[in-house]
């Protein structure tokens, strides 16, 4: 897929009236059939009955939980402006389809009726509500409307990454089981390798950087309430190397200390039995997933001559099969990752019954593809496997997700999915340097889940309209555009630098190096157009906060109000960063707006970073140029010359010190949804690019003094500094 199709998205968006603009609704994901109508004032708030209540909990706990969203908002529940009333119905009144997890919404007066068949539909309808009441207090407004909804999917699911660096904390996991059962998402899947505290085998996971049973048991029926089923993943063929780089599994390993089981060992199946009993124990899912993706080592040790004789997708599929029939005693459904299979459809077809009846097939694929997804999904389809798409938030190894991939893998795999038959989505999130920031992803999973629920090809520019609105109460659509703009930010790096498309290496790397120096040469000619863009998106958001002031009828607000005024960090974990906004505002999810801004600071420090080492390397020049002029005039501008790369304003003190207030911004906005566990890698990475510069403020300082004294200065190349030869 091309990218450089960017200003039309643009253009899309500002003129995509769409579904849900047409019917002046935001709403994600987009009901099936949606009929806006009045809107509705609020000011004395609503009234919440549910008639069923008594017999049905589930629907008290929904009841609830749209009461405690309101009053968060500041809006009360017990006004006369409104009656939201929750009911149930008979399955006969409710379609085939509809009938597991759809609702209606009908406006009667001055009542609007959410009904479900089912205590998820019930709960799906009265997300739906919270979503149709815009504003807070005394403002706020009810868009009536009728609706009637169901999902196009069957499951709606989001697979995190708990292996590679940020480990979330049980609160924010919670807070995620929340977020994502508000867009209709009703499965989560934790992905461990080595992040999973087993009693039979302790020594892979590290001491407060891993979930325990105890952990899995307390989130599951927490989740359960929410309409979400906790599906655990481990890894049970690759992906193991800090499993396998302990001694006591050597034997195990495909290559010494590498990252793959050996299917020939006896006793890579008895470990794989002994995570997955304990994980049956801890999570009552009906599903347990295997992993068993990317298994690049396998042939390459201990099972060549296996795989030489039987060939690679043999010998997977027949370890895989022993895996299944290992853990048939659990009575589960084993999920498993399709890109190894994929490639041998002749075998996939002809494996045996059993086993396709005990697993499903996940596609995965994390980037645009225009000949479509078929060839992921149709080796299982065809052979009448259950089968489910996973697209991915590509937030990688980036200082921002790059939501131009992202949306299109989204859009398109989940389209060719529900056309091929797949009965699920398993959206994905990665961490692979281990830099990776949950609250910079709730963008693209929030597509993911639209996509999921609604039906055919899902609108981009429709949700992007909608967004900022739904997620974080900004009625003005500031941080959509903000959003947009590191969308560009992306598409600049990859079409028209060529650099890729903006990744954390870029941030890190050192301008005056080997490497630096070549990527410098291709990024000068958009250096101000990548900062504008980052600028802009900061500038965006900081209207987006100045525009929404908070009032004390909503109780978070007077709680912060309260913490600003008496110096109280504002962060969810202690901190001592003060660095972002501690004035309070209206609007929602606020994490993930620091996050997004430390996104569009983090982009525009590549450009400025390259930006100044240019200036440092022409200021230097111009200082030697000066030197050797026999113009007194012009020899006194060795000093300014001199300052301006080493002073109080110096180029490198710029450098420095944007990368030492990032740092805190960056520890905040983790230890705001992670365990310490892992932060300090990334902390060191910080220090040592701030010391880099501070190292190089010392060598030029030395060279002041030196020009003080003798009035001679040093070749650039002892500081380490590039001809400026551009």
């Amino acid at each position: 897929m091309v990218f450089s199709r960017l200003g039309a998205c643009l253009l899309a968006l500002s003129a995509a009236s769409a579904l849900a603009q047409s019917a002046s609704l935001h709403l994600i994901p987009m009901p099936r059939e949606a009929s806006a109508a009045a809107v509705q004032p609020i000011p004395s708030g609503v009234k919440i009955t549910c008639p069923g209540c008594d017999a049905n909990s589930e629907d008290q706990f929904a009841a609830d939980d749209l009461a405690q969203t309101l009053q968060s908002r500041g809006i009360p529940t017990t006004g006369s402006s409104v009656t939201i009333q929750i009911t149930r119905k008979g399955s006969s009144d409710f379609s085939p389809a509809m009938k597991p997890e759809g609702y209606t919404i009908g406006v009667n007066g001055h009542t609007l009726t959410v009904t479900g068949a089912t205590a998820s539909g019930v709960f799906y309808g009265v997300q739906t509500v919270k979503q149709l009441i815009e504003g807070s207090g005394a403002s706020a407004v009810l868009h009536e409307a009728t609706i009637r909804d169901w999902p196009a999917m069957k499951y709606r699911g989001l697979s995190d990454d708990l292996s590679r660096g940020p480990v979330p904390t049980l609160a924010f996991q919670k807070k995620q089981i929340r977020t994502l059962a508000a867009y209709k998402v009703n499965l989560f899947s934790t992905y461990f390798e080595n992040t999973f505290t087993y009693a039979s085998n302790p020594l892979p996971a590290a001491p407060n950087g891993a979930m325990t049973a105890a952990d899995a048991r307390e989130l599951s029926a927490y989740a359960a309430k929410y309409h979400i089923d906790v599906v655990p993943e481990q890894e049970a063929f690759g992906h193991l190397h800090h499993t396998l780089a302990w001694e006591q599994y050597h034997e195990l390993a495909e290559t010494p200390h590498g990252a793959l089981l050996a299917p020939g060992q006896p006793g890579s199946l008895v470990l794989i039995k002994q995570w997955f009993a304990e994980l049956a124990a801890a999570f009552p899912s009906p599903f347990l997933h295997l992993g068993a993706d990317e298994t690049v080592d396998l042939g390459v040790g201990q099972t060549k001559p296996d795989v030489d004789a039987r060939g690679l997708g043999a010998v997977y599929l027949d370890y895989m099969q022993q895996i299944v029939t290992a853990l048939k005693p659990l009575n589960r459904r084993l999920l498993f990752w399709g890109d190894i299979a994929q490639d041998s459809p002749a075998l996939v077809k002809a494996l045996p019954q059993s086993f396709k009846d005990a697993t499903i097939a996940i596609a995965w694929t994390y980037n645009p593809d225009p000949r479509g997804f078929a060839r992921y999904i149709t080796p299982y389809t065809n052979a009448g496997m259950e089968t489910w798409v996973a697209p991915g938030v590509n937030n990688w190894s980036r200082p921002y997700p790059n939501w131009n991939y992202a949306f299109s893998n989204i859009q398109q795999f989940t389209r060719d999915g529900q056309k091929l038959g797949a009965d699920g989505q398993l959206n994905t999130i990665w961490n692979d340097d281990g830099e990776g920031l949950e609250d910079n992803d709730w963008y693209g999973v929030l597509f993911g889940a639209a996509a999921a629920w609604q039906s055919g090809e899902s609108s981009i520019p429709a949700f992007q309209q909608s967004y900022a609105q739904v997620f974080h109460g900004e009625a003005g659509g500031l941080l959509n555009q903000a959003q947009i703009e590191l969308m560009a930010v992306h598409a600049l790096l990859k079409e028209q630098a060529k650099v890729g498309d903006g990744s954390n290496g870029l941030y890190w790397l050192d301008p005056f190096s080997k490497d630096g120096m070549t990527y410098a040469a291709k990024l000068r000619p958009y250096n101000r157009d990548l900062r504008l863009h980052a600028e802009k998106a900061l500038t965006l958001i900081a209207q987006a906060r100045a525009s929404a002031p908070c009032p004390d009828v909503i109780p978070s607000c007077h709680a912060r109000a309260v913490r600003a005024e008496s110096g109280v960090d504002d962060s969810l974990a202690p901190n001592p960063a003060q660095a972002y906004p501690s004035a309070p505002t209206s609007l929602r999810e606020t994490d993930a707006i620091d996050a997004l801004e430390l996104g569009a600071r983090r982009f525009d420090m590549i450009g400025m970073k390259f930006q100044l080492a240019d200036e440092i390397a022409q200021g230097y020049q111009r200082a030697q140029t000066a030197l050797a002029s026999t113009d007194p005039k012009i020899h006194k501008t060795v000093s300014r010359e001199l300052g301006d790369i080493n002073g109080v304003d110096g180029r490198i003190q710029d450098i420095k010190d944007a990368y030492a207030l990032q740092r805190d911004l960056y520890a905040q906005t983790w230890l705001r949804t992670n365990r310490p566990f892992a932060l300090r890698p990334v902390l060191a990475h910080y220090d040592s690019a701030i010391a880099l510069w501070i190292s190089r403020m010392d060598k030029v300082r030395s060279v002041q003094r030196q020009y003080a004294d003798s009035k001679t200065l040093p070749p650039a190349s002892d500081l380490g500094i590039p001809p400026a030869t551009f």
